[in-house]
C-alpha cells in the first residue's frame, strides 16, 4: 500500500490528512521510502584458541584435559603413570621357587683297585678327587644317559661303560637308604670299607639296605659312596 509524508514527516496512508498528526498533507507531501533492512554480514569465524604441551610441544585445543601425543596432563601437570603388567592384562612374573638342600650326596668315585679286578678293556681315569652329587629326591637312578631311550639318571656314570644305562636305584625313607638291581649288564656290588672287595652281586630285584659303611661298586672302575651332606655343602648350594 502506498503511503506519504506529512510535513512533519510522519508516514500518512490518508493523502489529505496525515493519520498521525492531522496536519494537511497538500501537493507537496512525498512518497515515504520504504526502509529495506540491510543484508546481515557473517561475522568472521575466530580461529579456536590452542596451547602447546609443556612436554613436547605439540599443539592442542585450549579446553583440552591432556596431550593427545604423549599423554601429559593438563589439569594436574604430570605425565601418565607407567603401565603395569596388571594394566596390560598380564600377569606379572612368578619369582623362582627356592631351591631345596640335598641333606644327603653321592660320592663318585674312580677306584683303581675295582678296576684291576674287573679285566676292562677300557683304560681306567686317573684317580682323583670324587665327583659329589647331592640328593633331594626319594629315588634316584644310576646308570648312563641315553637320549634315544629317555633315560637321565641322576648318579650319572657315563664314562664308565661297564655301567647299564639303568644299573641300580637308589632309595631313602629320609634315614635309611636301599640299593637294588635293575637287571644290570655286570651286576651291582655292597661292601664295607674295611673289608676285602665284595666277589658276589646282590641279587637283582630285591632292595639292600646300605648300613653307615658300606660302598656300591658298579662298572669296570666306578665306586659310589652316599652320606649326609656337610652344612658347607649345604650352603653351596643355597
Amino acid at each position: 500500500m502506498t503511503s506519504v509524508t506529512c510535513p512533519s514527516g510522519h508516514p500518512s496512508v490518508s493523502t489529505d490528512y496525515c493519520d498521525v498528526c492531522g496536519l494537511p498533507i497538500g501537493a507537496a507531501a512525498t512518497p515515504a521510502t520504504a526502509s529495506v533492512p540491510a543484508p546481515a554480514v557473517a561475522a568472521p569465524a575466530s580461529t579456536p584458541a590452542t596451547q602447546a604441551c609443556p612436554n613436547c610441544s605439540e599443539p592442542a585445543a585450549a579446553d583440552a584435559l591432556f596431550c593427545e601425543n604423549c599423554g601429559y596432563d593438563f589439569t594436574t601437570g604430570t605425565m601418565p603413570r607407567p603401565a603395569s603388567p596388571l594394566d596390560l592384562g598380564t600377569p606379572p612374573p612368578v619369582p623362582p621357587a627356592p631351591q631345596e638342600v640335598a641333606d644327603w650326596v653321592v660320592e663318585r668315585w674312580v677306584d683303581p683297585d675295582w678296576y684291576a679286578v674287573q679285566q676292562s678293556d677300557d683304560p681306567c681315569p686317573s684317580p682323583g678327587l670324587p665327583v659329589v652329587i647331592p640328593i633331594v629326591a626319594k629315588s634316584v637312578l644310576i646308570g648312563r644317559p641315553s637320549k634315544s631311550r629317555g633315560i637321565t639318571p641322576e648318579i650319572d656314570c657315563g664314562d664308565d661303560t661297564g655301567v647299564s644305562r639303568r644299573q641300580a636305584q637308589l632309595t631313602t625313607d629320609g634315614q635309611r637308604w636301599w640299593v637294588e638291581d635293575l637287571q644290570s649288564s655286570n651286576g651291582t656290588f655292597v661292601g664295607q670299607a674295611s673289608d676285602p672287595l665284595p666277589e658276589d652281586p646282590i641279587t637283582p630285584g630285591q632292595r639292600r639296605e646300605l648300613n653307615g659303611d658300606d660302598r656300591v661298586y658298579v662298572g669296570a672302575w666306578t665306586r659310589l659312596v652316599v652320606r649326609k651332606a656337610t652344612p658347607e655343602e649345604q650352603a653351596g648350594q643355597a
